[in-house]
């Protein structure tokens, strides 16, 4: 008879209890662009959020309602369903996350319509990853940190 194994353990211990220390915030970025998302992902992360992701407007609004993210980044133009449905759909529910949208569409009617609809800032692609880190830490009010051209915090 084989000797009894222990499991593995696969994630490190929980630190203790700090009540200092907040969980990290965590960014749903709702584009159909997979590159782009991979890159967002990697500078968002590098700054300490928890990162996920949805690749049209149907799958953004699931997730926003079943992940419940501190900040939505949307992209305008996606197959399926859009940023704007999706916004419109956000508008007057008070428990919606604050959203971010990023678009190449340089349309001036375009970015009044989506503040209109709430958004709490618009970025037109491409863009520095820097402007979109201090856009993520003030929709989320967090310290403003000091970003580095790779989009690391110094």
């Amino acid at each position: 008879m084989r000797p009894r194994r222990h499991p593995v353990r696969l994630s490190p211990p929980e630190a203790p209890e700090d009540d200092n220390v907040s969980d990290p915030k965590t960014i749903l970025i709702i584009d159909d662009d997979r590159e782009l998302v991979d890159g967002l992902r990697a500078v968002l992360e590098r700054q300490g959020f928890n990162v996920i992701q949805a690749h049209d407007g149907h799958q953004g609004k699931n997730s926003i309602y079943n992940a419940k993210p501190d900040l939505v980044i949307l992209d305008m133009m996606m197959p399926r369903m859009g940023g704007y449905p999706v916004l419109e759909h956000f508008k007057d529910k008070p428990d919606a996350p604050p959203i971010i949208m990023i678009t190449a569409n340089e349309g001036s009617r375009h970015k009044l319509y989506a503040e209109y609809l709430g958004v709490v800032n618009y970025l037109r692609k491409p863009f520095a990853t820097e402007k979109l880190v201090e856009a993520v830490h003030k929709a989320l009010a967090t310290p403003d940190a000091e970003v580095v051209s790779n989009g690391v915090r110094a």
